[in-house]
């Protein structure tokens, strides 16, 4: 390979880079064509009384042999140095080394030949050797600020080649010593000063790295980059608002697609969704060949439920990253909300195919299976996911992290199917995970114990709870509930009061008390608490849970009017609430009236949930209500394959059976109605409902012993 004509004199004072080597005035000696085969051939330039390899006492490197050679080798060094970064060949490399280490031994005080041989066992990626190398000429100099940068380098390719933990750690501490000095012994150095913040977030001392990123900016306000740091410390530490009032400031007379597409983060992170919207659209415009624009444009737009309009940007994607899994991911979770669960699977099956074994994708299959009613499948993805995450080191930063998602929908899917068995010890796996996943894992036992109507262990499990967090608002009101629901209305009433802070976040608790009393049928304090949650501050979507339990409440004292108020408050701000959709149009087929608007309403709650059992139930009484036996029948069957513990839905098909003249059979359902009756919670049991089944059963069995008597008088 030939080189490109170079003086020897150039490659000294210009490409080593070093400081403290001064040009010999004058002009440049003529360039010469080098031959790394012949080095010897090559001739050094003449040196002054200000060159490193210089005593002051001589005149030229002529004088004195062993300065020539050093300088001679020194130089060589540096053109093999060259050739190592041309062709990355290991042997030019070796004879740099070997050249600088000959200069070094001719001139063992040079710190320019001493950093010269440091840089070169930098980028030979013979770290310890250039480590050594930078430490002894910080020895002999602590300003040598060259040294320093070249320490701080080694450190921060060290900090790759470790696994977190203590070796991390110490590394970063040592990069960070060097960064330090240099902010302090060159204050201009920029880069440097953002390596220092970058290691201080690295070890999380926020404090420092932000007031490392300020100083920066007190200089230097339009910095980009420190801009972009200083913006991502304060989101990690939640100070959205801060982050939004540095950005707008900036982008306000110097918006780049970078610091908008920052602003769009900022904007998210605070819940402003419409301007983060904005701010991604501007980036995307500014620079429409960055994708990443694109992407917080379309998780915007998917954020917002404006879904047709997220789904041309991630198709757009796809066309650009056609072996991008994530984009495929959030295809899929578009047209799952979009209810077009074919397609989904089929953005899904690609994502699998580009992220073979990604839990994201795994959570989201089983996602979709659940929608689709194929519980068994979604339990068996998920299990496969929990089985592959087991097999990971303990020590993945993630493993944690990843298992708590999956236990958690694992036991939910469980509970989902009535194995409760199974979701307990799911749940329990979970709370082996730490203390704050055991403060999930034993509210979603409790809860789990309810559905199953075990009321006695689901209190001792949540007396247990009470024991070990005394203090966890989560597990004092999960055990408020309880009582609740064990009729202990004013025990639940006071531990859920002394949540009560006097501001916003009082709208949730209120909600609870209501709902104790409201289970408590004590309607006029359920109704007040309501009141309390819904004139506290916020948007109107944060009163849709306040309107739906009024509405509920006041259906409980047969104020169907006042009831229907409610929902249609709470079908104003959010359509799709399923929910209020069933509830109310249930409340409809059951007065008998309206069914026409009564099925639309459920119908829309079923395009919502179509396997939700109650929601089946609903429609199949209606069904029945408008005297459709035979869907109703159908539909009613379906309701108890997903609720078969349901004494509503056992109810309702007696009804059917009995209206098809099927006695036995309607009989038979009424029986099991009311066994699940006297299974159920307390606050559950509806004793006007139990009083008529047992009317009707009283009935069908007098009629059936008439039928046998008047059978047995026949002659």
């Amino acid at each position: 390979m030939k080189l490109q004509r170079i003086t020897l004199f150039a490659i000294f004072l210009g490409l080593a880079g070093a400081p403290g080597i001064a040009q010999t005035p004058g002009n440049p000696p003529a360039e010469k064509k080098l031959q790394p085969q012949a080095p010897a051939q090559a001739t050094a330039p003449q040196a002054t009384a200000k060159d490193p390899f210089v005593d002051p006492k001589s005149v030229g490197l002529e004088k004195d042999s062993a300065r020539a050679d050093a300088y001679f080798n020194y130089t060589m060094g540096h053109i093999y140095e060259q050739q190592y970064e041309a062709t990355s060949n290991a042997d030019y490399a070796t004879k740099a080394i070997e050249a600088y280490k000959k200069a070094y031994t001719l001139d063992p005080k040079s710190p320019v030949i001493g950093e010269r041989l440091a840089e070169i066992y930098w980028k030979a990626q013979r770290t310890k050797e250039a480590e050594t190398e930078a430490k002894d000429l910080l020895k002999r100099d602590p300003n040598d600020i060259q040294s320093r940068r070249l320490l701080g380098r080694i450190y921060l390719r060290s900090l790759g080649d470790v696994n977190a933990g203590t070796g991390q750690s110490e590394t970063a501490n040592k990069a960070i010593e060097q960064f330090r000095e240099i902010n302090r012994l060159d204050p201009t150095d920029t880069e440097s000063a953002l390596w220092l913040a970058r290691l201080y977030r690295l070890k999380n001392e926020h404090d420092k790295s932000e007031q490392v990123l300020r100083g920066i900016l007190k200089t230097d306000p339009e910095n980009e980059q420190a801009v972009e740091q200083l913006t991502q410390l304060l989101m990690d530490e939640g100070k959205s608002e801060e982050s939004v009032k540095l950005l707008e400031g900036i982008t306000e007379h110097s918006a780049t697609p970078v610091l908008l597409d920052l602003l769009g983060d900022a904007y998210t992170q605070a819940h402003e969704l419409p301007k983060a919207e904005t701010a991604y659209r501007k980036a995307t415009d500014m620079d429409p060949s960055e994708l990443s624009h694109q992407r917080g444009l379309g998780q915007t737009l998917l954020a917002q439920e404006k879904y047709k309009e997220a789904l041309a940007v991630y198709q757009k994607l796809s066309d650009l990253m056609p072996d991008d899994s994530d984009v495929y991911l959030r295809i899929a979770q578009i047209y799952r909300e979009l209810h077009q669960l074919d397609k989904a699977e089929e953005n899904l099956v690609k994502a699998r195919q580009y992220a073979p074994g990604s839990l994201e994708v795994m959570y989201n299959e089983g996602m979709l299976y659940e929608s689709q009613g194929r519980y068994d499948d979604a339990i068996r993805v998920l299990t496969d996911a929990v089985t592959g995450i087991k097999g990971q080191a303990a020590t993945m930063p993630s493993r944690k992290r990843s298992l708590s998602i999956l236990y958690q929908q694992l036991g939910q899917l469980y509970r989902e199917v009535q194995n409760y068995q199974a979701a307990i010890y799911t749940f329990e796996e979970l709370g082996h995970l730490g203390d704050e996943e055991d403060r999930r894992a034993r509210m979603m036992i409790m809860d789990t114990y309810r559905a199953a109507k075990d009321l006695p262990r689901a209190l001792q499990t949540g007396k247990e709870a009470m024991a070990k967090y005394p203090a966890d608002p989560g597990i004092r009101t999960s055990y408020a509930l309880l009582l609740g629901e064990n009729s202990q209305t004013d025990d639940a009433v006071k531990i859920l009061r002394a949540h009560l802070h006097g501001d916003t976040s009082d709208r949730d608790t209120y909600l609870n008390i209501a709902q104790v009393y409201e289970r408590g049928r004590r309607y006029k304090e359920a109704e007040e608490s309501a009141r309390a949650a819904e004139v506290l501050p916020g948007q109107p979507r944060d009163n849709e849970m306040v309107w739906f339990l009024l509405g509920a409440i006041y259906e409980r004292q047969k104020l169907y009017d006042k009831a229907e108020e409610q929902f249609k408050k709470v079908l104003a701000v959010n359509t799709k609430n399923a929910p209020v959709l069933n509830y109310y149009g249930y409340m409809l087929g059951d007065l008998g009236i309206r069914l026409d608007e009564a099925q639309a309403l459920v119908e829309r709650a079923l395009k919502e949930e179509p396997y939700n059992g109650g929601y089946l139930d609903s429609l199949g009484w209606i069904y029945y209500k408008e005297n459709r036996i035979a869907d109703a029948e159908a539909m009613l069957r379906k309701a108890l394959a997903r609720e078969g513990h349901d004494p509503t839905i056992h109810s309702h098909l007696g009804d059917v059976y009995a209206k098809r003249g099927r006695q036995d059979l309607a009989a038979a359902e009424w029986e099991k109605s009311l066994a699940e009756w006297r299974r159920s919670l307390p606050a559950d049991v509806e004793s006007d409902k139990v009083a008529e089944l047992e009317k009707k059963l009283s009935q069908s069995k007098h009629r059936v012993a008439q039928k046998s008597l008047a059978t047995d008088d026949k002659p």
